[in-house]
């Protein structure tokens, strides 16, 4: 693939905790910026995005639905890349079928558009270290480091219903499938759990889950046991030299270090004493000690990564800043 220089690229789900970031990361590289959300006009999702740096003279926000057929085609004919981030509003009410069909129609909804673009450089999608790591204890083997060659298994998320990460295997393998089919250049980044500032002023997902153990809330973290943490600005980064590396092929496992949940809350209940994080935590999957192989993202030049300290710091110091979490000397206080 040749360089891609700073054209013009998409990324769809602009107004996400991800997408908010690797659009401000790619404006201040000199991108031009299409940005597909459901409502561009609807200020309090997309405001945050129109005081990046460089939005107001490379940033453009259209509407597309991923599951409406053919409603990425005029974004993605613009653009010289696409990176999907984006993934289908499931509500509770939705069924597993709803939830799995969603998250891989709107895979493909995308791609179908890509394929209408013969100028089309390359194809970045979000997935997930969820498609990698879970498994039978009998198959993660003592200290194994898992690898872009490792496959979560779809039989055991099912048995303890873990519909996210077979949502996310059963698109990503979609991709590959339909990519492979229509020659389209794509390319997936697998982040382990995002932490670190949020851009916009509403609660993400992961956001939600680290105020919660700030406040308390055990529950997340015990179900989610051992995992890999990384900053949400170096899964920009990530991201874009897996677009602008000429050899970048295949899968990409984005990640800073791997702690058992217990040894996450201890870490944050020394750091952060005025909150009431639990001193200690059992994971209800038991002692697990799987770590990452990420020689294959530091080869294209993810290097130098953030911390855990770090990424805590700043995801709380986002919680602060946004009003969701009081100072430390203010906790406790009434009225």
């Amino acid at each position: 693939m040749a360089s891609t220089g700073k054209g013009k690229v998409c990324v769809t789900g602009a107004s996400g905790f991800i997408a908010s970031w690797l659009i401000k990361r790619l404006l201040e590289s000199g991108y031009h910026v299409l940005g597909t959300v459901r409502d561009p006009g609807n200020h309090k999702k997309v405001g945050h995005l129109w005081v990046l740096e460089g939005a107001k003279e490379r940033l453009q926000l259209v509407r597309a639905d991923l599951l409406e057929e053919g409603s990425f085609d005029d974004a993605v004919m613009a653009c010289e890349g696409v990176f999907h981030t984006a993934s289908p509003v499931i509500t509770k009410s939705d069924s597993k079928e709803e939830m799995l069909n969603s998250a891989i129609n709107g895979t493909l909804n995308v791609l179908r558009s890509c394929k209408k673009n013969p100028s089309l450089r390359r194809v970045v999608l979000t997935s997930s270290s969820a498609t990698v790591r879970i498994k039978d204890e009998a198959d993660l083997p003592p200290n194994v480091l898992l690898d872009e060659t490792s496959w979560s298994s779809i039989e055991y998320c099912e048995s303890l219903q873990i519909w996210y990460a077979v949502a996310k295997i059963l698109a990503e393998k979609a991709a590959w499938e339909f990519a492979k089919e229509h020659r389209i250049d794509l390319v997936t980044v697998l982040p382990t759990f995002v932490i670190g500032p949020n851009l916009s002023p509403e609660l993400s997902p992961t956001a939600s889950d680290v105020l919660g153990l700030f406040q308390g809330e055990t529950v997340k973290f015990t179900v989610y046991g051992r995992m890999g943490y990384v900053h949400i600005d170096d899964v920009a980064r990530c991201h874009i030299l897996a677009y602008e590396s000429a050899g970048a092929h295949g899968r990409y496992i984005c990640n800073a270090a791997v702690l058992c949940c217990g040894d996450l809350v201890a870490l944050l209940a020394r750091r952060f004493p005025a909150y009431p994080i639990p001193r200690s935590l059992p994971s209800v999957y038991g002692e697990q000690t799987y770590g990452f192989d990420t020689s294959k993202a530091r080869a294209l030049g993810l290097v130098d990564l953030k911390g855990v300290e770090e990424m805590f710091d700043d995801a709380v110091d986002s919680l602060r800043g946004h009003g969701h979490l009081p100072a430390a000397e203010d906790v406790g206080k009434h009225g």
